[in-house]
């Protein structure tokens, strides 16, 4: 069938609205694509509702159009994305989208002990960390006009002298720029003309979401927007009407399947069309799908389909032209479905971030951007980095980028392409911006970044300044310092979990994460069956183990321990093939470093060798166990048999070189000393650095402070013992911030009341479900002690904080194939 052709079936599809749109109708429209005719509202519903040839027929128009524009911007076969950190500028809002955990209200904020608006100093600590990791683009989002509503975002922008929160969103955006070098990309909602002008100086880029032009979903109660004013469709096309006028470089969309018809999204793309052709200031068109959100009124509706999600991508392009770039959000879709949508015409995948969750959708975590060029190299596409403003508006900065920006946007701006220049990671530029920063903030008109917090450290050692400087930058402090915030008791300590919680927010974000998982220990392994000793377990109870840990519902077997001398050293392989087989899904997270030099020494292997046939295996990830202190002297007196500390660093070097993510762990409250724990962590920064040098999504995924069992040995006497976990947990996110992500706490040392409240110090993470299992529950190490996936819901429920499960790696589980039925 040539692309002309029609196709050859010839029954109607639902438009979505109760019409039917003909074959015939389709054939038309597609052939009025191709020849680049202006389309028509009535064209581009026929085309959203192509399905099997149509659809191929579709995506192949459309990948064509896509291919022809980037060849003409000069960067043929490029698809773009923007390195950032997302910055929260507060979650109070006047509306009330049925669809949004985004927005909290004052009572939620209190309860989260969460503040009103971030403040500078919390805006600053989250771009300078970006900025140390590479990133460009501050994205600043925040709920439309919260004053209007609540009389605590009005209190609070009058005590801190701001007239409007907008007021204050330029003075951030400012301030990110004069300290960073960062460029902020605005998306604070609905605004005027003058405001939208007020704004420009302070930003190359701003943005707002058309969703749709449905009036129905907004003037209907119980209907997503019933409720919310700033989402009266007229009133948001002519926000992005006046950002044309007032020369701003602006992103917008639509949102798929939140109650629309066809014919609703068609008018929509329409609608931006033809404001593009007023004014030009579109710089791209995200076309996000729909996934719904627990705690919302929407979270029972089902997620936007892949296909017509897909359709509603070619159906942009068509609309939008070969020189409009269109924007898929990666976290929101599975990587299996990246191949659909880059043949559907997308060419951008928006902002990323290596160091701050997505707070609009916290349960979609970012793809690592290594990944995500691993992944469009594979469909055909070279990934670049462009700025927040895409490259045809830098290239034309004297149109479209106010003359205050110029130099920022100069400094990180290749000047021939437009897209991001290759800069080292750290590298900012000072004194950027010619309206310089908001003189209601102190310390703003630094020469050079961290020089206002330094100074201010340098006067004040006080617990809370060391904490602020330390959630600024992490490396400013030297190790005296930390071991002072180690001692933190009463009002201090309260200052350090509270900066370090903030820190933990404002960075992996508010969600509460756990894995479904069971422990084997592979130590209990007997090749000889009918052994009656606790804890063993022969090849085949392994299989059955497996089978039953994914039946219910587990995505990891963590395993590890080393085997007897009496055992073969073959078996740390047979029992990793034995559970694969059983359970070809599941996530084998397996062998200490401790293990796996059992397995090459026994075996004749090198280290490299062995981790070699432990991946033939199907070893997935190792766990970072089996240290307790990176300390000969500790070990020496409190773990003589657990690995020499050279040999643990040799064997987790080892496995990060050859591409296994690990965990971390620090066991404390014994005879090691502050300064010890200090020097553990500024290791494991170290080795984590080393690990991302090799592989940049590799290394450490989390840090767990342990306390050891049965010690309890205060560092600050008469400091109770929740304290001294408050003050681990704290000190740990704030010294591995921007290296290891997640800090997990192990609730099952600590107890699950005090585990909610190592969440609110940082902590974000629960660790595993440990789940017994139905066949040889005793052959895990830490048997009896489970964690079911509705308590720790009930967990981070009660703390107000989204809960998500997620897998090893810190991903969303893939859908589980329905089970056949006989």
């Amino acid at each position: 069938m040539t692309l002309l052709e029609p196709p050859s079936q010839v029954d109607g599809v639902e438009s979505g609205d109760g019409s039917s749109v003909t074959a015939a109708r389709f054939a038309v429209s597609l052939t009025r694509a191709e020849a680049g005719e202006r389309l028509s509202t009535e064209d581009a519903e026929a085309l959203l509702a192509a399905s099997g040839p149509q659809l191929d027929l579709l995506l192949k128009l459309a990948g064509e159009m896509r291919d022809a524009g980037l060849e003409a911007s000069g960067r043929p076969g490029v698809i773009t994305y923007s390195r950032k950190v997302f910055i929260p500028l507060t979650t109070l809002c006047r509306d009330r989208c049925h669809y949004c955990i985004f927005v909290d209200t004052p009572a939620q904020l209190l309860k989260m002990h969460k503040p009103t608006y971030m403040s500078a100093e919390q805006v600053l600590a989250v771009a300078r960390q970006g900025a140390a990791m590479g990133c460009k683009e501050a994205l600043l989002t925040l709920g439309d006009r919260p004053e209007d509503r609540w009389p605590e975002a009005r209190a609070w922008l009058d005590e801190h002298g701001y007239t409007s929160t907008l007021d204050y969103v330029g003075a951030m955006a400012r301030l990110i720029t004069a300290e960073t070098g960062l460029l902020a990309h605005l998306n604070p909602g609905v605004m005027s003309y003058d405001e939208l002008r007020m704004l420009r100086p302070t930003a190359p880029s701003m943005g707002m979401m058309l969703e749709t032009t449905s009036r129905r979903l907004f003037e209907e109660p119980g209907q997503v927007h019933f409720g919310s004013p700033d989402k009266d469709p007229d009133l948001r096309l002519r926000v992005i009407d006046d950002a044309g006028r007032a020369g701003i470089p602006f992103t917008t969309g639509i949102l798929v399947a939140i109650g629309e018809t066809l014919r609703d999204r068609a008018e929509s793309l329409i609608a931006l069309r033809d404001i593009q052709e007023r004014h030009g200031g579109i710089q791209e068109v995200i076309v996000q799908n729909f996934r719904a959100k627990p705690r919302t009124a929407m979270q029972g509706a089902p997620d936007a389909s892949v296909l017509e999600y897909v359709a509603a991508v070619a159906v942009a392009r068509l609309v939008m032209g070969p020189h409009m770039r269109i924007q898929v959000p990666p976290n929101l879709s599975d990587p299996a479905e990246f191949d659909l949508l880059v043949r559907a015409g997308a060419d951008d995948w928006g902002g990323v971030s290596p160091l701050t969750a997505d707070h609009v959708n916290p349960e979609r975590p970012w793809p690592h951007l290594d990944d995500l060029a691993a992944m469009t190299a594979a469909l055909g596409f070279e990934l670049r980095e462009r700025l927040t403003a895409q490259p045809e508006f830098v290239r034309d900065a004297g149109t479209w980028i106010d003359p205050a920006l110029h130099g920022a946007v100069a400094a990180l701006a290749d000047p021939e392409s437009g897209l991001a220049a290759v800069h080292n990671a750290g590298s900012t530029v000072p004194d950027a911006t010619a309206s310089g920063a908001d003189p209601r903030v102190s310390g703003v008109a630094a020469p050079r970044p961290h020089e206002s917090i330094l100074r201010s450290a340098a006067a004040s050692t006080g617990i809370r300044r060391l904490a602020e400087t330390a959630a600024s930058d992490p490396l400013a402090l030297e190790d005296a310092e930390w071991v002072a915030l180690l001692g933190a008791a009463g009002a201090d300590l309260d200052a350090l979990t509270a900066t370090a919680d903030d820190v933990r927010r404002y960075t992996v974000g508010e969600a509460v994460s756990i894995v479904v998982n069971r422990n084997l220990t592979s130590s209990g392994l007997r090749h000889a069956p009918g052994s009656a000793e606790q804890g063993t377990f022969t090849v085949d109870e392994a299989a059955q183990i497996a089978a039953d840990a994914w039946d219910l519902g587990a995505t990891e077997i963590c395993v590890q321990g080393r085997m007897p001398a009496s055992e073969s050293p073959e078996g740390y392989l047979a029992l990793a093939r034995t559970i694969k087989t059983a359970s070809p899904g599941i996530h084998l997270h397996a062998y200490r470093p401790q293990d796996v030099w059992d397995l090459a020494d026994r075996s004749g292997l090198s280290l490299e060798q062995a981790l070699a046939a432990m991946r033939d295996a199907g070893v997935d990830t190792v766990p970072g166990t089996g240290v307790k202190v990176l300390s000969e002297r500790v070990r020496g007196l409190v773990a003589p048999e657990d690995l020499e500390i050279d040999r643990w660093i040799e064997g987790i070097t080892a496995a990060h070189r050859a591409g296994f993510g690990s965990t971390s762990v620090l066991f404390y409250g014994h005879v090691e000393t502050a300064g010890e724990r200090i020097a553990h962590l500024q290791r494991l920064r170290e080795l984590q650095s080393a690990a991302k040098a090799w592989h940049a999504g590799g290394g450490f995924t989390e840090f767990v402070p342990i306390p050891l069992p049965g010690h309890g040995v205060a560092l600050v006497e008469g400091r109770s013992a929740l304290d001294e976990h408050r003050a681990m947990v704290a000190v740990s996110r704030l010294l591995l911030s921007g290296s290891i992500a997640h800090i997990q706490i192990p609730w099952t040392r600590v107890g699950r009341p005090a585990a909610a409240e190592l969440l609110r110090a940082g902590g974000d993470d629960l660790g595993g479900t440990l789940l017994d299992g139905r066949v040889r529950p005793d052959a895990g190490v830490e048997q009896g002690l489970e964690l079911p996936v509705k308590d720790a819901a009930t967990i981070a429920a009660r703390m107000f904080r989204p809960f998500r499960v997620r897998t090893t790696d810190y991903k969303e589980p893939a859908p589980r194939p329905a089970r056949a039925t006989p």
